[in-house]
């Protein structure tokens, strides 16, 4: 099913793994002044299929805060809307039937590789964001059964993509912030996991089936994952899909350039809140981080539609000073 209605749809995805952040908020905001200020459509889709990560209320909690900050989208899980559900651990026969088409085109096959596994058999550093499979499964197990029976109970093989080699697994395209990207998958990554389900029900391989069947004409989210959109890429060409625009903003970071962290001060917007902050104090402070607002003025979203311009927005990560922190009593 196809929802495209409007000329742009794009979406949030939060993941109920952990409380909001001030870097999710950040990237969210981008997303929505995208859609807004050109009168598109807003998808909002929970990516809740990290069941050991999930926390119990995180994901109501979520859509409390993203409301309370000022943001609204018009397709959702708590608003309906024509491509429901919008939950994906509600949607894992789309998984299962992507799985399928990809198995009947030999592009899939089981793998039970651990993590060790694939440590030890790095021979030099290949992937930007990850580790490097040469494909040790490959054509080991004649079925998913077979590769199950090798594994004691309780762990269940990981399904990978057959990278083929050559131009087949070359990739380029523009993103709309970080400029022309190019990777060649079969020598970055290799084989990649899709799912570690045996129906499919994987990162990887949803967040492309839901892209596709929701419309979402661009996708906005942080440059962490860059170096995973050509693999996405590659299984949009395989389904026959229409992959979407993307717009990788830099992340929030430390002073020492690393993800936040606890030990970097509670960023959490429930902890912002009740420290006594007001949307329109933090909605101000991520616009600063964006060029879009003076130090210290207080905004809401709708403020911001007349000076969102994404020419103006910086290409290097946002810091999180002693500053930033004192202003919103991170402690």
């Amino acid at each position: 099913m196809n929802c495209s209605f409007s000329p742009l749809r794009g979406r949030l995805a939060p993941s109920p793994t952990g409380a909001l952040h001030l870097g999710n908020a950040r990237t969210f905001m981008i997303a929505w002044l995208r859609v807004r200020a050109a009168g598109g459509t807003l998808v909002l889709r929970m990516e809740d299929l990290d069941h050991p990560k999930n926390k119990p209320g995180a994901a109501q909690a979520a859509l409390e805060e993203l409301r309370w900050l000022g943001f609204d989208w018009d397709e959702g899980p708590d608003v309906g809307g024509p491509c429901a559900p919008y939950t994906q651990t509600e949607r894992k026969a789309h998984y299962a039937q992507a799985l399928a088409q990809l198995q009947q085109q030999g592009l899939v096959y089981p793998c039970i590789c651990t993590r060790r596994d694939v440590e030890t058999g790095q021979s030099a550093p290949h992937a930007e964001d990850g580790l490097y499979y040469g494909g040790v499964c490959r054509d080991r197990f004649a079925s998913y059964e077979e590769a199950a029976q090798q594994l004691p109970a309780g762990r269940l093989p990981a399904w990978r993509f057959r990278c083929k080699e050559g131009d087949a697994s070359r990739v380029s395209f523009i993103d709309l912030c970080a400029g022309l990207y190019e990777q060649d998958v079969s020598q970055a990554v290799g084989d990649f996991v899709l799912a570690r389900d045996p129906h499919g029900a994987g990162y990887m391989l949803a967040v492309v089936i839901d892209d596709a069947a929701m419309g979402i004409t661009e996708v906005v989210r942080g440059d962490d994952l860059l170096p995973a959109t050509p693999r996405q890429l590659l299984l949009y060409q395989a389904l026959g899909l229409t992959p979407p625009a993307f717009l990788h903003v830099p992340l929030v970071v430390s002073e020492d350039g690393r993800r936040l962290a606890k030990r970097h001060g509670d960023t959490r917007l429930c902890a912002l809140r009740d420290a006594g902050n007001t949307p329109e104090k933090i909605i101000g402070l991520l616009a600063w981080w964006c060029g879009w607002a003076a130090w210290g003025e207080c905004l809401s979203l709708h403020d911001l539609l007349p000076r969102f311009d994404l020419a103006t927005l910086p290409r290097t990560p946002a810091v999180l000073t002693p500053a930033v922190k004192d202003y919103l009593h991170c402690t």
